[in-house]
């Protein structure tokens, strides 16, 4: 009996013992767990949960350091200051919040899809040469589709859209290619057309990133 007794009592003692061990694990598990959804949540935009800047231009980096066969597309909502304006900020938190859903969908999960400030969204995706025009055409209709509200008002919407690749601007640098995409964005801005910038798009000098459009080429799409 007191051999028993013994025996129970040592594995009392070492059930104990691993049950303290586990507790700070848990806890810290726990912790951790919490920790990265905080982290999650700042490289996210809180409206649109598209990645913030940084945490997008990370991610357009790798993609442009593995593959060739990539895009960088540069899309801004068009007459969006209207929208608020006329129907209400929630109404034009609503359509930046469905573009960049739009955005997702179309990029697909490899992408690198970001909100980079008001209603400019850039997305990196892999994308074959063969396949671009037909895939920006694509995102075009999709970005002219009108978005309906929750209190059934129907919002028409539009966006400008420029795509830049490595092939047609002779280089993998991210500041470039998105700098050539925004001068091809405002070369085709409000003409229902994503047009696709050449080299001479990537030498366009631009205050802030932004200049005056000029007439562009390469351009898909709906008429405008």
């Amino acid at each position: 009996m007191s051999f028993l007794l013994r025996v129970q009592g040592r594995i009392g003692q070492r059930a104990l013992l691993l049950t303290t061990a586990v507790v700070p694990l848990t806890g810290w598990a726990v912790h951790a767990v919490a920790l990265h959804k905080q982290l999650a949540a700042t490289r996210r935009d809180p409206l649109t949960g598209l990645l913030r800047r940084d945490s997008y231009t990370a991610r357009a980096r790798r993609l442009l350091a593995r593959h060739d066969d990539v895009a960088v597309v540069l899309v801004d909502q068009d007459h969006f200051k209207a929208v608020n304006d006329t129907m209400g900020h929630a109404a034009g938190d609503a359509v930046l919040a469905e573009t960049a859903a739009r955005l997702t969908a179309w990029a697909g999960p490899c992408a690198a899809v970001g909100r980079l400030g008001g209603d400019e969204f850039a997305v990196v995706v892999q994308l074959p040469a063969g396949r671009l025009e037909q895939h920006l055409a694509q995102l075009v209709r999709t970005l002219h589709t009108p978005v309906v509200l929750d209190d059934g008002r129907t919002v028409d919407v539009g966006a400008s859209i420029g795509a830049a690749t490595p092939h047609a601007v002779g280089s993998h640098d991210l500041s470039l290619l998105q700098r050539a995409a925004d001068a091809a964005l405002y070369d085709g801005k409000h003409s229902g057309r994503a047009i696709l910038a050449t080299r001479r798009h990537a030498t366009v000098p631009s205050i802030n990133g932004r200049r005056a459009g000029r007439p562009g080429t390469a351009v898909w799409g709906r008429a405008a």
